[in-house]
């Protein structure tokens, strides 16, 4: 949004959007398919004023990847209804000769993954691009190496651009938090009523604390 614009919404009391998502033009908007065999078009249809989580493998690793598609399933039942709704999980191949849609069904089914997590398949250049520009760690010897891109989980809110990331094989606990730091501020509303529940436990466990703090300073 230009400054112009910015302004007029103001004055006019309009909604104005202050996204700074880098859009398709970073993203791509690559075509892939899920492993239901649908196309979708990457930005567009998976990333656009979405709250992701967004991880690379493939199905005939023997390495980090069956755990971390373990522990991401787990991740999945903690979140409960949250997957599919305000949060959407994506699993890319890093191996897309191998695995056609078929397969990434099969792989699904064997995790009992559940609705709101997509397993997609592509053309090469478009998962090395992606792989590239959401987990690189600027380092060739690193970067050229699709091993070193199975152990990590990119979490990204692209209504806010707040992106987190953190190892796949982390406590289920810590894999959770993470994708929550990336949540939309609540309303104001909701805030100040949380505070107040909050506070107004705090003083009912000041109110039973007292008379045993007052005791101990008889005592003394």
């Amino acid at each position: 949004m230009d400054r112009r614009q910015f302004f007029t919404n103001f004055t006019k009391g309009a909604a104005c959007s202050l996204s700074g998502s880098p859009g398709p033009e970073y993203y791509t908007n690559a075509v892939f398919r899920t492993h239901e065999n649908k196309e979708v078009r990457f930005y567009d249809d998976l990333i656009k004023n979405k709250h992701v989580v967004i991880n690379f493998m493939y199905t005939r690793c023997e390495g980090s990847c069956p755990i971390t598609t373990a522990n991401l399933a787990k991740a999945q039942a903690a979140l409960k209804n949250r997957v599919g709704r305000d949060i959407f999980m994506y699993s890319i191949s890093l191996k897309p000769e191998q695995d056609d849609p078929s397969t990434l069904k099969k792989y699904a089914e064997m995790y009992r993954t559940k609705p709101g997590w997509l397993f997609l398949t592509g053309n090469r250049k478009d998962v090395d691009t992606l792989r590239f520009r959401l987990l690189s760690e600027h380092h060739p010897a690193i970067d050229l190496n699709i091993e070193q891109h199975t152990g990590m989980v990119r979490v990204i809110n692209d209504s806010l651009n707040r992106w987190f990331c953190c190892p796949a094989q982390a406590s289920v606990e810590t894999i959770v938090q993470t994708i929550r730091w990336c949540d939309s501020p609540k309303p104001l509303s909701v805030r100040m009523r949380e505070n107040a529940i909050a506070q107004a436990k705090i003083d009912k466990m000041q109110h039973h604390m007292l008379p045993t703090w007052l005791d101990s300073l008889k005592e003394s």
